[in-house]
């Protein structure tokens, strides 16, 4: 339980989020003049749950360490009516804010982004910890600024590897089955695959704007996840390299997803490798244009519908050449027809 203390030492100011058993605020500390992120739990919001406090703040304080992408637990007391805890204050929103509001990335920042989790998640591997609820609403941005440091926030539901997990326990962490690994939906002993599953989950997010397994209600989403059932279609923006990647974390068993050292060192996340180059036999127009784009694309881009629009300019472009040539005088038709059919044969080859 947090140690009591007087909550005077600081100030709050505006929410920056809230839950459903806790609000964020920004907080200053009346000395030092430093901002903190101030999570307020009050207990009477949290009957029989207080021990995920408890919980959070010993993982907290197990995980801590110098990695800009983990949260750090600064100070934390509790008064009679609720309990503090005083994290990094993060201003940027979270990944799902950026996401669903600016669009995806391209596949360089996604490769970069994807790796960074990878490696914030070997530090609390390596800590002895599982964080076990690793989703872009949990992934806070540093700054506003579009390279701003991403944090891995919300450790109340992990636990510490040699613990076991307590189903009664794990109720609110199943209410969230998008990013869930199947063997904590059915109840099943779960260790760190569960958060290589998550990762990859959230690498198919940032790539097509869409969570992998989708459904109406929870239930429906759950035997989505447990029978691993992704839509063909939405693969579609995905190049090979990033979609045998995530499928491999999404294996439906967790011996068969890498460790997070095994995926850190995958060609599709490894620096130096060309990230971009398809295998010809495999390569469709659609994923041409999704491995070679370096643009940021609208959320949901649909590459065939581009093709579409192509197409029907070309058609349009053909008529008018047409409709040109039986104006122009006979004298200069000869002429002016091979020249301008010849640029236009090599303005449509350079499309295709």
């Amino acid at each position: 339980m947090p140690k009591t203390t007087l909550p005077c030492q600081y100030r709050t100011g505006k929410t920056v989020s809230s839950g459903a058993h806790a609000i964020v605020k920004e907080a200053i500390h009346i000395k030092t003049r430093k901002y903190y992120a101030c999570k307020i739990v009050v207990k009477d919001d949290l009957p029989g749950s207080a021990h995920l406090v408890g919980n959070e703040i010993s993982i907290l304080k197990r995980v801590r360490s110098e990695n800009i992408n983990i949260v750090r637990l600064h100070d934390y007391f509790q008064t009679a009516h609720s309990i503090y805890l005083c994290l990094d204050l993060c201003t940027g929103g979270t990944l799902w804010d950026r996401i669903t509001t600016q669009g995806v990335y391209n596949e360089t920042k996604v490769i970069g982004i994807v790796r960074t989790l990878f490696l914030a998640v070997k530090h609390i591997h390596e800590a002895g910890v599982v964080h076990r609820d690793l989703r872009p609403e949990n992934l806070f941005f540093r700054t506003p600024a579009a390279d701003a440091p991403i944090m891995i926030f919300d450790f109340q539901h992990s636990r510490i590897v040699e613990d076991t997990p307590n189903p009664e326990t794990d109720v609110d962490l199943r209410n969230t089955p998008r990013y869930m690994a199947p063997e904590i939906l059915l109840e099943k002993f779960h260790d760190k695959p569960v958060d290589v599953w998550a990762l990859g989950s959230i690498a198919f997010f940032v790539t097509t704007g869409s969570t992998p397994f989708d459904g109406d209600e929870p239930e429906q989403v759950a035997q989505a996840v447990v029978t691993g059932n992704i839509p063909e279609e939405k693969w579609d923006t995905v190049s090979i390299n990033a979609r045998e990647f995530i499928s491999l974390c999404l294996s439906i068993e967790p011996a068969q997803r890498p460790t997070v050292e095994e995926a850190l060192a995958y060609t599709w996340l490894v620096p130096a490798t060309p990230h971009f180059l398809l295998k010809s036999s495999r390569m469709s127009s659609t994923s041409r244009v999704s491995s070679m784009r370096d643009l940021r694309l609208p959320r949901f881009f649909n590459p065939r519908r581009k093709w579409r629009i192509l197409g029907h300019a070309v058609k349009a472009l053909v008529l008018l050449h047409t409709l040109v040539k039986r104006h122009r005088p006979s004298a200069q038709s000869d002429t002016e027809d091979s020249t301008d059919q010849g640029s236009f044969k090599t303005g449509t080859s350079s499309m295709s």
